[in-house]
């Protein structure tokens, strides 16, 4: 049997996951860079336990609120960083820069919806992890935690999965907002993202527990629902921008003609 205690923190925008353990500690995602002194104060005050024991930090995907502590948790505890099996950063190129940036801004926006005071969210744009993982392998150090490739929402989105409970951390996968659920934004790739959905809904986990909307236990009709209502199409600032304004039918683009010279 495992004797892991899984505790919900209520993150700056987010909830954190940690796995608590007699001798060690498994953060489930990185956080936001201001959830970084959250998490240690509750290791050291709440736990009354040293912060090295927290040993790993998984990065499920490259967003701010779940990237945005890494780097930092590792430079005060000595932790592993742990991601997905990429060869190329997320935020590579001139275009990934600028989507960094953005997607610190969306962090912000999404703060400011929730009454959170504003601060600083930076964090680096690429990753340096010191174990990359795929698909069926477990944790470092965490053998009872297995890791489940579930991207859509980025190319590289991990699920864990803690066998002993039937309980899975899903990140982004799904999100619940009050009474509803939906599908995260953005969303790059649709027909993997159902793929995803698919494979959490065959685990028949005993609760899934979601970045953004706590712990809940979902059944296969729940979950039947949530794919047949998957978008069928990319959801991307790109895409937005192009099938809600530029392709609309009645589209007036006359600001963007170029007025010819009496």
């Amino acid at each position: 049997m495992s004797s892991c205690e899984i505790v919900r923190l209520e993150g700056y925008i987010q909830n954190t996951y940690l796995a608590v353990y007699p001798n060690k500690i498994l953060l489930l995602d990185g956080g936001c860079r201001p959830d970084v002194a959250m998490v240690l104060d509750y290791i050291r005050l709440t736990l009354q336990r040293p912060i090295t024991d927290l040993k790993v930090v998984v990065v499920t995907h490259m967003h701010p609120d779940h990237a945005g502590g890494a780097h930092k948790f590792r430079e005060k505890t000595g932790c592993l960083i742990v991601s997905a099996d990429k060869s190329r950063q997320w935020y590579s190129g001139l275009g990934g820069r600028a989507m960094h940036f953005v997607d610190m801004n969306l962090a912000n926006y999404v703060a400011r919806r929730q009454g959170r005071s504003l601060t600083n969210l930076y964090y680096p744009a690429h990753l340096k992890p010191d174990v990359r993982v795929t698909e069926g392998e477990c944790v470092p150090e965490f053998a009872d935690w297995q890791i489940l490739e579930t991207p859509g929402h980025t190319d590289r989105d991990l699920s864990l999965f803690h066998v002993p409970s039937r309980q899975v951390y899903t990140a982004d996968l799904i999100i619940k907002l009050r009474h509803k659920f939906v599908a995260p934004f953005p969303i790059y790739d649709p027909k993997i993202y159902i793929k995803s959905l698919q494979k959490i809904r065959d685990l028949k986990p005993s609760v899934v527990m979601m970045a953004h909307g706590g712990e809940l236990a979902i059944d296969e009709a729940t979950f039947d629902k949530l794919i047949a209502q998957a978008p069928k199409h990319p959801r991307t600032i790109k895409d937005t921008i192009k099938h809600k304004l530029l392709w609309r039918k009645d589209a007036d683009f006359s600001v963007f003609k170029r007025r010819r010279k009496k």
